[in-house]
C-alpha cells in the first residue's frame, strides 16, 4: 500500500461511499492475491536476487519485495504492482 492510498482512506475529500467500498475491495483483493501467492512471491523473490547478484552486492537481509497497487496509465483504474526495494551495497566489475 502506498503513501497516497493510505492517505486517501483517512482524507477529507468528499467521496461516495461506493467509492470508498471499491477502494477498500480493491485493497483487499489486492492483499489476498499478495498473502495466498506467498510461494509465487517467494520464487520471484529468489529469481530477482539471483539475477541482480550478478552485477551487484546487494544487502539480502534488508530486501523487501511487495504487491501492491498503483494507478494505471489510464489514471482511471488500480492495477497490482511488484514493488522491490533493494539496497546496493556495491556494483561488481562485469567487464
Amino acid at each position: 500500500m502506498s503513501l497516497k492510498d493510505l492517505f486517501s482512506i483517512f482524507s477529507k475529500n468528499k467521496q461516495s461511499s461506493k467509492d470508498i467500498a471499491k477502494e477498500r475491495l480493491q485493497l483487499v483483493l489486492v492483499h489476498d492475491r499478495a498473502t495466498t501467492n506467498t510461494d509465487l512471491l517467494e520464487d520471484l523473490r529468489a529469481e530477482i536476487l539471483q539475477v541482480i547478484s550478478k552485477y551487484m552486492d546487494i544487502a539480502v537481509e534488508e530486501l523487501d519485495i511487495q504487491i501492491t497497487k498503483t494507478e494505471s496509465d489510464d489514471g482511471e483504474n488500480m492495477v497490482p504492482a511488484l514493488v522491490a526495494n533493494i539496497p546496493i551495497k556495491s556494483m561488481k566489475n562485469t567487464r
